[in-house]
C-alpha cells in the first residue's frame, strides 16, 4: 500500500466514491420507487426473506479477507489469487447447501416460492466472490472512478430490466431479474477496467496469515448479519412476508442515503487510516474529521426525512405503502448514530485490532438479542425501536476503545458532533411546522425542503460551525481549477 497518500488523492478517491455510490443508488432509488409502484409489498418480503440467508453466505464467503487484503501493507498476487480461488471454492460449497436447503426453507416460512427463487438468487454468491477482489484492489490502489462507472452502468441495465417485467406483469421475477443482472454486469465491466487478473497461485501459508486478521472480522460479520437479519427472518415468520416489505421498505430510505455517504467516507477512510497507522496522533485526527463531517451532513438529511416521511411515501409510492411511514421515521434515528459507528469500528480495524473488533460484536450483539426477545411480543414497530435503543448503546461502546486507541474519549466525541445535532433539531422544528399551511402534499414537501436547507445552511454559518467551513474550504480546493494542490501535503 503507499504510504504516501496526498490529500488531493484521498479527496479525489472520496469524490469519486461518492459520486459512485451517490450516482447509482439514486438510480437505483428511482427504479426501486417505480418497481415498488408497480409489485405488491408481498414482492418484497419474499426477497428480503431469500436476501438473508444469501448474506449469511456472503459472510462465510469473504471470511474477513477483504479488509485483511485492504489492511496488509506488502499484500500482492500471492495474497490477492489465494483469496480469490479460496472465495470461489467457498461459494460453491455454500451453493450446494443452499440448493438443497431451499424446500426446508420455504416449508418452514410456508411459502412454495421461496424454493425456487433462493436456489436462482444463490447464483450471486459466485459474483460477489469475485467482487470482492475487484473491490478490494480498487481500494488498495484508491481507484474508486472504476466503481463509478461499472456501478452506474449495471443499476442502469438491470433497472430497465426490473421496470420493464414489472410492468409485464412478472411479479417477484422481476425483482429477481434485476439483481442477477445488476450483479453480474458489476464484475464483468471492472474486469474490463480494472487491471487486476487472478493468477495460477496459491499459498496456504499466507491464506492462513490473512486469517489471522480475518477470522475476528468474520465471526464479527457472522454475528452482525445473523442479528441484523433475524429481525427480518421472525417478522417473515411470527407475522407475515407482507409485514416484512413495509419494514424492509421503511429501513431501505434512510439506508439509501447514509450508506451512499457514510458508505463512500468508510470506503476511502480504512485504506488511508491502515496507511498511516503507526502515527496515533494523525489516525485520530482523522477519525475526529469524519466523525464530524458526516454527522454534519447525515443529522439534516434524517431528521429531514423523519418529518417529510408521510406525504412523500404517498406521492412515490401510493397509500399502499403508507404503513412503512413509522418504519422510515424510526430507523432516520437508527442510522443518524452510524458516523460515531463506523468511523470508531475503521479506526479499530485500520490499526490492526480486530481482536477488540470481534469483543465490540459480541458485546452489542448480546446485548440486542436481550432488547429484542423483549420488544418481540409488543410488535414489530416495538422491534423497530429496539434497533434505535441498541443504537445508543453501541455507540457508545464503539467509542470507548478509542479513548485507549487513540486518546478520543466518548465525550470529546459527543462534544463534536452536538453542534450539528442541535441546528438539525432545530431546522426538523421549523420544517415540520411547514405541514399546518393545509398546502397538497406535492408543493408541501418542496418547500420543506427548501426551508430546511436554507435554514440548516444559515444557522452553520450563523454559528461557524466548523465542520461547515472545512466542507467549504475542501469543496473550493476539490472544484478550483487553476490551482495545484500539493502533492507533498499527506492527509
Amino acid at each position: 500500500m503507499d504510504n504516501d497518500i496526498t490529500k488531493s488523492k484521498v479527496l479525489s478517491s472520496l469524490l469519486w466514491k461518492m459520486m459512485e455510490r451517490g450516482g447509482s443508488q439514486s438510480f437505483q432509488l428511482i427504479i426501486m420507487i417505480v418497481v415498488a409502484r408497480l409489485l405488491l409489498p408481498k414482492d418484497f418480503g419474499l426477497i428480503a426473506l431469500v436476501a438473508i440467508f444469501i448474506s449469511l453466505a456472503n459472510v462465510l464467503i469473504q471470511s474477513g479477507f477483504n479488509t485483511a487484503l485492504i489492511q496488509k501493507k506488502n499484500a500482492d498476487e500471492v495474497d490477492f489469487s489465494s483469496v480469490f480461488f479460496l472465495n470461489l471454492f467457498v461459494a460453491s460449497i455454500l451453493y450446494v447447501v443452499l440448493f438443497f436447503s431451499a424446500p426446508i426453507i420455504a416449508v418452514f416460512f410456508e411459502e412454495t416460492q421461496i424454493t425456487l427463487i433462493l436456489r436462482i438468487l444463490s447464483i450471486t454468491l459466485f459474483f460477489g466472490a469475485i467482487n470482492s477482489i475487484q473491490n478490494a484492489n480498487i481500494a488498495r490502489n484508491m481507484e474508486f472512478k472504476k466503481l463509478f462507472f461499472s456501478s452506474l452502468g449495471a443499476v442502469l441495465v438491470s433497472g430497465i430490466f426490473g421496470i420493464t417485467m414489472a410492468y409485464n406483469g412478472f411479479g417477484v421475477w422481476a425483482l429477481i431479474v434485476q439483481q442477477l443482472t445488476s450483479q453480474f454486469l458489476v464484475i464483468v465491466i471492472l474486469w474490463f477496467t480494472d487491471k487486476w487478473r487472478p493468477k495460477l497461485l496459491f499459498s496456504m501459508e499466507r491464506i492462513i496469515g490473512l486469517f489471522s486478521f480475518g477470522w475476528k472480522l468474520l465471526i464479527s460479520s457472522l454475528i452482525d448479519t445473523i442479528y441484523t437479519n433475524i429481525s427480518g427472518l421472525l417478522i417473515g415468520k411470527l407475522f407475515s412476508p407482507i409485514l416484512l416489505g413495509f419494514y424492509s421498505r421503511g429501513e431501505q430510505f434512510p439506508g439509501f442515503i447514509v450508506s451512499n455517504i457514510n458508505g463512500s467516507i468508510q470506503s476511502v477512510m480504512l485504506p488511508t487510516l491502515a496507511a498511516h497507522q503507526e502515527n496515533g496522533e494523525r489516525v485520530k485526527e482523522m477519525v475526529r474529521r469524519v466523525i464530524v463531517t458526516s454527522s454534519f451532513i447525515v443529522f439534516p438529511m434524517m431528521i429531514g426525512l423523519a418529518v417529510i416521511a408521510e406525504p412523500l411515501v404517498k406521492i412515490l409510492l401510493t397509500e399502499k405503502w403508507l404503513p412503512a411511514v413509522p418504519f422510515l421515521q424510526i430507523f432516520c434515528a437508527v442510522y443518524a448514530l452510524w458516523p460515531i459507528h463506523a468511523a470508531n469500528l475503521q479506526a479499530i480495524n485500520a490499526l490492526g485490532r480486530s481482536d477488540i473488533f470481534l469483543k465490540l460484536e459480541i458485546i452489542k450483539k448480546l446485548l440486542g438479542l436481550n432488547i429484542l426477545i423483549i420488544s418481540i411480543p409488543l410488535g414489530v414497530h416495538a422491534i423497530a425501536i429496539g434497533s434505535f435503543v441498541l443504537g445508543i448503546i453501541s455507540s457508545l461502546l464503539n467509542a470507548y476503545p478509542n479513548l485507549i486507541l487513540l486518546n478520543y474519549s466518548v465525550k470529546e466525541q459527543w462534544n463534536d458532533i452536538m453542534p450539528s445535532l442541535l441546528i438539525a433539531v432545530i431546522m426538523g422544528a421549523i420544517v415540520f411546522c411547514i405541514q399546518w399551511l393545509g398546502l397538497s402534499d406535492g408543493v408541501t414537501i418542496c418547500i420543506q425542503i427548501l426551508t430546511g436547507i436554507m435554514i440548516y445552511i444559515g444557522l452553520a454559518k450563523t454559528f461557524r460551525l466548523e465542520c461547515f467551513i472545512y466542507l467549504v474550504t475542501t469543496m473550493k480546493e476539490i472544484f478550483k481549477k487553476n490551482k495545484k494542490v500539493p502533492t507533498e501535503e499527506v492527509y
